[in-house]
């Protein structure tokens, strides 16, 4: 059985309690930079088992009538057409997935701010005119020539007056964005400089979820978060100013720490003053005080850190690029003394793949067990492992067919016959709607459809790169699969 080593409802106590605090201490409005996803942070619920993907949403909601959102993201990532890893999403439907989830919470979405705006980038003002069309107010924050070095500029009518200032209606003021990189810190800044000159009180905080401050550099959990963000050359390390001030060790990344003297003199020249001394005072998070068993969030961080690397390989064999980012993760693997080897699931897909010599798949269920699938003329790897799963699940004998030959024959004659594909065998997603058609009839059908929910964060792995179809089907299930960096034919041409 999974442990758990987080406690959810200690973890929305401390953090209500803590914002509580960091909003007294400024008195006025307060714009909280939130780091990582506020929706479905899916990474903080396999490090943090127990940590549920909709913790930090479930607080604000406590707090919903003060609360106004806005949602920043870089104009870049509009033009490189970025997309969310874990869910396969672009940025401009991930700001509109954010609003519909937080209005289902309850919440007030402000506005979206576009940050790194230029007037050259079709792609944003495309989405800002879609937006708007929406009914959704969208503002723009302009690329400061110097950012952020040039104190001077920065706080000035060429620097931050330039940005258009965000109208916003509440006290509390979250600040959260699709992912890294989309200027949230900056957008907070921009709004204190323009409030201060209307004579507006208003401070800053950071709920950044990781690194975990107050556990240790060398923490599986914090070492994690460094293999997710090895594509941003994130480094963990000790905050030298909060120990210089307090004499304390605390956890933060080389960004905050490289930024923080910049950020202190603009706080002295927006505000007159900084109101703090280091990059740690001005977080909110309180994830490492709700960790329960540390053992269980050591194990899972750890399997975390070789997904990432599995992850690493593939992206890297899919976009013929060097191996940078899997190396980086190599180190971090080395320091946690593990090997891609030691995720359970690894050799026992590997063994059969050899066996069969052809792509073969297995998944670790609940209980420990290792269920496997091989390829055959009706079914793919990754079908025949689910239907293997689920039958274990529901206590349905190995022998027994879930999927009678003559069912399926009718689809693969679709599939080749009539809709041009090349793969007769039946796809994840074509074995589980046959699945749910012979449920009205077959009991073991309707038994195995009923286990589906039990995949739920189990571990799978792929002797070779996952179709798109499968991938997605395995994503909406909610298991985490790795694969090895190897195609499963040799076409030169892959649909992505």
């Amino acid at each position: 059985m999974r442990r758990i080593g987080f406690d959810r409802d200690l973890y929305i106590t401390l953090q209500s309690e803590h914002i509580a605090q960091r909003r007294a201490q400024f008195g006025g409005k307060l714009y909280l930079e939130f780091g990582g996803k506020l929706v479905d942070d899916m990474h903080a619920s396999r490090v943090l088992p127990g940590f549920t993907p909709d913790n930090k949403i479930v607080m604000l909601k406590e707090l919903a009538d003060d609360v106004e959102i806005i949602v920043a993201v870089n104009a870049k990532d509009f033009s490189r057409r970025k997309v969310r890893a874990d869910l396969g999403t672009s940025y401009e439907d991930e700001v509109l997935r954010h609003i519909d989830a937080f209005r289902d919470y309850g919440l007030y979405v402000g506005s979206v701010v576009i940050t790194q705006w230029t007037d050259d980038n079709r792609e944003a003002k495309a989405v800002r005119r879609k937006l708007e069309k929406l009914g959704i107010r969208v503002y723009r924050h302009f690329i400061i020539p110097g950012y952020p070095n040039d104190v001077a500029r920065i706080v000035s009518e060429q620097g931050y007056g330039r940005n258009e200032y965000i109208e916003t209606e509440r006290d509390l003021v979250v600040v959260t964005a699709p992912g890294p990189g989309s200027g949230k810190m900056a957008t907070c800044l921009s709004q204190l400089y323009h409030d201060h000159r209307r004579g507006i009180s208003s401070g800053y905080a950071k709920w950044e979820t990781f690194p975990i401050w107050n556990i240790p550099l060398d923490h599986p959990v914090n070492i994690a978060y460094e293999a997710a963000t090895a594509d941003l050359d994130d480094v963990n390390m000790i905050d030298p100013f909060h120990l210089a001030a307090y004499g304390e060790q605390t956890i933060n990344y080389n960004r905050d720490v490289e930024v923080f003297p910049v950020l202190n003199r603009l706080f002295e020249q927006i505000l007159g003053t900084s109101p703090y001394r280091s990059p740690t005072d001005m977080g909110v998070n309180m994830a490492g005080r709700s960790i329960c068993d540390d053992e269980a969030c050591r194990e899972a961080s750890k399997q975390e850190v070789i997904r990432r690397y599995y992850r690493a390989l593939v992206t890297e064999k899919k976009e013929m690029g060097e191996p940078v980012q899997s190396e980086r993760i190599a180190l971090l693997m080395a320091r946690l003394g593990v090997e891609k080897e030691d995720r359970p699931v690894v050799a026992p897909a590997l063994r059969v793949a050899r066996a069969t010599k052809a792509p073969a798949a297995a998944i670790e269920l609940p209980d420990g067990t290792i269920v496997t699938g091989k390829t055959s003329a009706l079914l793919g790897c990754s079908s025949a492992m689910l239907l293997n799963a689920l039958k274990a699940l529901a206590g349905i004998d190995d022998a027994v067919d879930l999927l009678a030959p003559e069912s399926i024959e009718p689809i693969q004659r679709l599939k080749t016959e009539h809709l041009g594909s090349r793969n007769p065998r039946l796809h994840t997603d074509e074995v589980l709607i046959a699945l749910a058609v012979s449920a009205n009839g077959d009991d073991n059908a309707r038994r195995a459809l009923d286990q589906l929910e039990a995949l739920r964060g189990c571990d799978v792995h792929t002797s070779t790169i996952l179709g798109t179809v499968d991938e997605g089907i395995f994503r909406s299930l909610g298991v985490q699969v790795t694969n090895e960096p190897v195609y499963a034919t040799k076409s030169l041409y892959r649909k992505k």
